[in-house]
């Protein structure tokens, strides 16, 4: 079954192409970041054990928590994720998700060199950090929270350094991904430009 890996750091367009992408072929799609946000605002303190053990036992029913898509949760997520138990526990999950019919599309930070290493399609998409701050901040406005600029790209920039320095499963393009910027595109233009990429790895 194909699968389309969407990689990327935070804010960079990789939720939004990978959503379209998989409307676009009518194949399920994940975003893997969801999971390490649930386990974060079920372990806020980041305690490697109770983390680890909240993986195990993970369900699929957190995806729905509405906490899931705050600011908090993201920075709870990039956190949990640096831990090597936790992002074991999950690896079977998504493995799983990319395994079905008719295929699929993980959006996350390791698809294209961990989870799914021989996708037919990757994709690593990036922005500018103070594009990507501006897009946050306009997001989480959007959702009625307080937020404020430099706040938002401190954690961006925090966030990139903690997700690219990990020891496990770094934020890395994969070798024979493609990389996409879309700091000068808006999201119609970046689903053109990744559907340009990837039609041709999955016909």
């Amino acid at each position: 079954m194909p699968v389309i890996a969407v990689d990327g750091p935070a804010a960079s367009g990789k939720g939004t192409i990978a959503r379209r992408l998989a409307a676009h072929y009518g194949f399920p799609w994940l975003d893997t970041g969801l999971l390490y946000r649930a386990v974060g605002v079920r372990v806020p303190d980041a305690e490697e054990e109770k983390a680890a053990a909240m993986a195990l036992s993970f369900d699929v029913g957190w995806l729905t928590d509405p906490r899931l898509r705050s600011g908090e949760a993201g920075v709870l997520a990039s956190k949990v994720s640096a831990i090597p138990a936790v992002r074991a526990a999950l690896l079977e999950f998504q493995k799983r998700f990319a395994a079905q019919a008719p295929g699929a599309v993980l959006d996350g930070r390791d698809i294209g060199t961990v989870i799914c290493p021989d996708a037919e399609a990757k994709l690593f998409v990036t922005a500018d950090v103070e594009v990507r701050a501006h897009r946050r901040h306009k997001e989480l406005q959007a959702l009625g929270a307080v937020a404020i600029y430099e706040q938002v790209l401190q954690e961006l920039i925090a966030r990139d350094a903690r997700d690219s320095q990990r020891a496990v499963a770094p934020l890395i393009p994969a070798k024979d991904a493609f990389v996409l910027d879309t700091s000068g595109l808006d999201a119609d233009a970046a689903f053109v430009r990744a559907l340009a990429l990837v039609a041709p790895q999955i016909l």
